[in-house]
């Protein structure tokens, strides 16, 4: 009765002692997200993590580890794509690695559906049905920013709020659906902000220039790294201020307003991409992230 009464107690405590190492990690994530909207994940652990990985939507990251207040912490960016994407529960893969040992989080978030406004524009016909001998033009265009939306670097450049690209108030928001000269077309995936030709762009986080090209739809465009899956595009430029290779801090001039590619006028189209898909990039200007945190 002794013996069964030891070992009773021996397994209780092996299984307390393996539940309170397990408690040192803990997550945060909003349970819901708008279709189109941006969103953080974080990681604490009270003890040295070896790696930790997040899987949303088939994209697996591995984002960079910070110590901070004696704690292990790690945040990474996903989001949904109003064009790509549909709603409905998805599910958020958190692995972790501590001493060698794995262990896995899966979480469900509910992505809900957002009413986004029509808008009504007359373009040239050629910018919207571009003639056949640009084809070619076109498709290494896509080529081009689908492996800039691509890129993973290891270091985490940004935080939120991102700073404004431009003085200018905004114009034509994110998710707007699209119908040029009567055609239907792709929603908007980006922020237009007003501005005159030659009006100052700045970045809006630290990073690194990926990309400096004339894009048929995009004229003079610039495409900035910002670590860990984020990446921030500027179209419709007059003037390149940085070129590719060059390391940038946040605020720091990169071009100027102008009217180049599909426009109607002189103005500053901005998207960001996180893994690969654009998001409302509103989000990461006005939110902090205790707020993208849905904390």
């Amino acid at each position: 009765m002794r013996r069964i009464k030891v070992l009773t107690f021996t397994f209780i405590f092996m299984l307390f002692f393996a539940s309170s190492a397990f408690a040192a990690i803990s997550l945060a994530y909003p349970k819901k997200v708008g279709l189109g909207e941006p969103f953080l994940v974080r990681v604490t652990s009270d003890k040295t993590l070896d790696s930790v990985s997040a899987k949303w939507l088939g994209t697996k990251v591995s984002p960079e580890i910070r110590t901070w207040k004696g704690k292990n912490i790690s945040l990474v960016m996903f989001g949904t794509d109003v064009l790509a994407d549909k709603a409905g529960y998805k599910e958020l893969i958190i692995t972790t690695v501590e001493n060698g040992k794995e262990r896995k989080f899966s979480r469900k978030i509910k992505v809900y559906n957002k009413k986004y406004k029509t808008q009504r524009l007359t373009l040239p016909e050629k910018m919207v049905t571009p003639p056949k001998e640009v084809s070619a033009r076109i498709q290494n265009d896509r080529v081009e920013v689908s492996a800039a939306k691509k890129t993973q670097s290891a270091e985490r450049m940004w935080f939120v709020p991102f700073s404004r690209p431009t003085k200018g108030s905004q114009s034509s928001p994110y998710g707007a659906r699209r119908i040029l000269n009567g055609k239907p077309k792709n929603p908007h995936r980006g922020l237009d902000f007003r501005g005159a030709k030659g009006a100052k762009i700045r970045a809006m986080a630290d990073g690194k220039v990926i990309l400096v090209a004339n894009h048929y739809y995009a004229g003079d465009c610039i495409y900035l790294d910002h670590g860990n899956g984020v990446v921030t595009l500027y179209f419709h430029l007059s003037q390149f201020d940085v070129k590719e290779g060059d390391t940038v801090e946040r605020g720091q001039i990169i071009g100027r307003i102008g009217s180049t590619g599909r426009v109607t006028g002189p103005h500053l189209h901005m998207s960001v991409s996180v893994q690969g898909r654009l998001v409302d990039p509103r989000f990461l200007l006005e939110k902090s992230t205790d707020k993208l945190l849905g904390l």
